[in-house]
This record gives C-alpha cells, sequence and structure tokens, in this order.
C-alpha cells in the first residue's frame, strides 16, 4: 500500500483547532495516529480540536505527566499518549500502552518516536512544524483507514 499525503499551512491556533475537528468527523474506529512536531508546534492544539470534534466539552489537557489521557464516546475510547517524558523505548512494553491499541479504540500519540521501532505502523502521522509564525501540517497515510481519512481532508 502506498503512502499518501496533504500538506496544510494553518496560521494560527484557531486554523489548528479546525483541522483537529475536520480530522475528527473522519476517524474510523481503530484509528492509530502519531502526531510528531517540535516543542510548541501545536500537537496537543490539533489533539484537542480532534477530542472537541468528537463532542468532547470537558478541558483537554497535555498528558505530558499522566502519559494518557482517555476520553469515553459512544462509539469507542479515544487513548491520547504523550510519550516525551520516555527516556528509553522499552518504557512502551513496561507501561502496557500496547493493549491499548486494538482494532475499536482511536489512539493518537505524541511523540511516537520515543517508542519507535515498538509501535505498530500508524494509519496517519500528523508532523507539524514552524514556518515563520505559521506551522505547516504534513498528513501521511500509511493505511486503508488513514487513505479514507484522508481523502476526506483534501
Amino acid at each position: 500500500m502506498t503512502m499518501k499525503e496533504l500538506k496544510i499551512l494553518l496560521s494560527n491556533e484557531k486554523n489548528t483547532l479546525a483541522l483537529g475537528k475536520n480530522i475528527s468527523a473522519h476517524l474510523v474506529e481503530g484509528a492509530l495516529i502519531f502526531l510528531k512536531g517540535d516543542l510548541g508546534t501545536g500537537k496537543t492544539t490539533l489533539a484537542r480540536g480532534l477530542i472537541m470534534g468528537l463532542g468532547y466539552s470537558g478541558s483537554v489537557k497535555s498528558p505530558t505527566y499522566t502519559l494518557i489521557e482517555q476520553y469515553e464516546f459512544d462509539v469507542f475510547t479515544l487513548n491520547h499518549f504523550d510519550l516525551y517524558r520516555f527516556t528509553d523505548p522499552n518504557e512502551w512494553l513496561t507501561s502496557g500502552f500496547q493493549e491499548y491499541i486494538n482494532d475499536h479504540d482511536v489512539s493518537l500519540i505524541e511523540w511516537p518516536e520515543k517508542a519507535s521501532e515498538l509501535l505498530p505502523k500508524p494509519d496517519l502521522e500528523i508532523k507539524l512544524s514552524y514556518k515563520n509564525e505559521s506551522r505547516i501540517v504534513h498528513i501521511n497515510s500509511f493505511t486503508e483507514k488513514g487513505h479514507k481519512c484522508l481523502a476526506n481532508l483534501s
């Protein structure tokens, strides 16, 4: 299966939240999404838009210290991971987090490179980077689930 890519320019936080909301409208059960980018590029903001787009009305906080936040929806549970504090990829295995990745729940993983080769291939990889005062987002899809979501975004 070939990789497909979409590139989007986000000029502000409002655009980042809107992109997250747009992605949420096209998610399918069991989707695995990697969020990559330097500190401050908007990974958590994008995750917040996605989670709010699914109908969550509470506060969406970064799981930097808790490592995982879970959000229960009618159709699935969304697992939001932040692996920034990992110092060794094996922490993924010892944490037991791999049990949360299944064909039903949606998982967002910030800083997936911290567990690199131990993670399954994502359906979508979203990479945010700085472009002057704006952000550039590269969304790559690697699976049929990812391709369907990406096709609906473009």
